[in-house]
């Protein structure tokens, strides 16, 4: 008998066909490669991040105004407010400066927006809401009651130079 499953076994693992017999499959299955490509899963899940970062860029650029003085654009630090929001709102914007007190300039916005006015002291690059309806770009100092916008980020010599030397336009873009 142990003759017989001897042989049995042997043809059996030597996989002669000619015989009729195969050799068993093996139960595992195959390793993965490791160069294996994504679940789907995966790949939806790298595509959604995508998006979200798309639109967080989206947000971001709507949310950026840009300030020219004349045909200079100048960096501005924009205050986080309930005016600022108001003023992108009504982009693009020109406004017509008048010089006033050789400290500032002084423009209608051509409406009344939301304003929190608090008294003030300003410097130069300050940029305020006065009464509500009007932007008012400082190159001097004054101390009053205005709803802070932003800062433009430039000297005092600088502003002087963009601002002294007579009315000018500026454009919220």
């Amino acid at each position: 008998m142990r003759i017989i499953v001897l042989l049995i076994m042997t043809l059996a693992l030597s996989g002669c066909a000619s015989h009729g017999i195969k050799p068993a499959e093996p139960q595992t299955a195959p390793a993965q490669p490791e160069t294996a490509v994504p679940e789907e899963s995966t790949i939806a899940e790298e595509a959604s991040t995508e998006v979200v970062s798309f639109e967080e860029d989206s947000t971001e650029m709507a949310n950026t105004m840009r300030l020219l003085i004349g045909e200079t654009e100048v960096p501005v630090t924009w205050e986080d407010n309930a005016s600022v929001e108001a003023l992108r709102e009504l982009r693009p914007l020109t406004i017509q400066l008048s010089m006033y007190g050789g400290f500032e300039q002084v423009g209608s916005i051509g409406q009344s927006i939301v304003r929190d006015d608090k008294q003030t002291t300003t410097n130069y690059g300050d940029i305020v809401l006065y009464s509500g309806n009007q932007i008012v770009v400082f190159y001097g100092s004054n101390s009053w009651a205005y709803t802070k916008l932003g800062h433009i980020d430039l000297s005092q010599q600088e502003m002087s130079e963009l601002l002294g030397g007579g009315n000018v336009s500026i454009t919220l873009q």
